[in-house]
């Protein structure tokens, strides 16, 4: 803020020196490639959960709620660690896991599937602090029903999302307020992330007692993309081109 004319007139852009507005524009792309990497993140890494190509509401689900028809292991093998697995072995383990994961076929029938498949890191020895499936017992702990993501895993995700992304947003949006756009709208992109992130995570929590709040995990995260898109594309287009009212060149 600064006083003109004995009117306080909040600074903008155009007030910014050459090193503050390089600092602005490296930092609005490294948060904006940052995002677009999140994103690819969560869907390499989601797409799989129902055993289709593609991300859906299914797969935010599964995510969750877990799904129910089948098991952790299952959902593993078909999603995430799809690549690792041949087609072959992997039916097989999906139709042994089906057939009750009894002990009698482990050690002849699926350790040497896992042998092949899964022992480089699931192992005690690893230190990666994963499940250990060199024996019955390590791998039965996840050939049980899968119920999706655990309740102390949803509280360590979030309190992390919560307090990371909120000081992000504050950064991005103190570098947007700089921006000469319609108030109404400056307001709306500011306040609009900060909602949609408590939204989402609130989401999380409902989708893992009930599937059907899978559609807001998707939705909120739509608007949160979509606020954060509009500051750092309007925010980058006006640090170089924004140039002060007349009355400041005294016209």
């Amino acid at each position: 803020m600064h006083l003109e004319g004995g009117n306080v007139v909040p600074e903008r852009f155009y007030d910014r020196t050459i090193s503050e507005k390089l600092l602005y524009t490296c930092f609005l792309l490294l948060v904006g490639l940052g995002y677009l990497m999140a994103t690819a993140y969560l869907y390499v890494t989601h797409e799989m959960n129902d055993g289709k190509p593609g991300l859906s509401i299914s797969d935010v689900a599964d995510s969750y709620y877990g799904n129910r028809s089948g098991t952790r292991l299952e959902a593993a093998i078909r999603g995430p660690m799809a690549g690792y697995i041949e087609e072959g072995d992997r039916n097989l383990l999906v139709a042994w896991l089906k057939d009750g994961a009894g002990e009698d076929h482990f050690e002849k029938e699926i350790k040497p599937i896992l042998q092949k498949t899964c022992l480089n890191c699931h192992v005690a020895s690893s230190g990666m602090n994963l499940p250990d499936f060199s024996t019955y017992e390590g791998i039965h702990k996840v050939a049980e029903v899968d119920t999706g993501m655990s309740m102390a895993s949803l509280l360590k995700v979030s309190h992390i999302h919560l307090f990371g992304i909120s000081l992000l947003l504050f950064m991005l949006g103190s570098i947007f307020i700089q921006s000469e756009v319609n108030i109404w709208f400056k307001r709306f992109l500011v306040v609009s992330p900060m909602l949609a992130v408590f939204v989402d995570v609130a989401s999380w929590f409902l989708t893992k007692w009930d599937s059907h709040y899978a559609i807001v995990v998707i939705v909120a995260g739509g608007i949160l993309g979509m606020s954060m898109a509009l500051q750092i594309l309007i925010s980058l287009f006006q640090i170089w081109t924004l140039k002060p009212p007349a009355s400041r060149h005294g016209i």
